[in-house]
């Protein structure tokens, strides 16, 4: 499967909900599992983001579709980057099928 960062910032509706539901931030994540994605890490971050999200998801439609439901609530703004680990990275510079030998 594929992973994703996904940032977010609240927004005002969002800073309410979750200062009033914390737990919210979990259901969220049982919401993304049923979408057919996996939070695989979950950080809340100081800065020019409030949460950093490492995402598993089959294929960028699965994770289309989740952002779009997500963001189409009005609680969160999100940013999302396809990513890869540094060792599929270095095999693919050097010419190797990722995760082939």
């Amino acid at each position: 499967m594929a992973k994703y960062i996904m940032l977010s910032n609240l927004t005002d509706e969002g800073r309410k909900t979750l200062k009033e539901r914390p737990e919210r931030l979990h259901e969220v994540n049982k919401e993304v599992e049923s979408m057919g994605a996996r939070v695989m890490g979950q950080y809340a971050t100081m800065g020019g983001y409030d949460f950093v999200n490492i995402i598993e998801a089959p294929t960028n439609e699965v994770m289309a579709k989740l952002t779009v439901e997500l963001g189409s609530r009005g609680t969160i703004k999100i940013t999302t980057l396809p990513a890869m680990g540094v060792d599929e990275f270095v095999e693919m510079l050097g010419g190797k099928a990722p995760g082939g030998g």
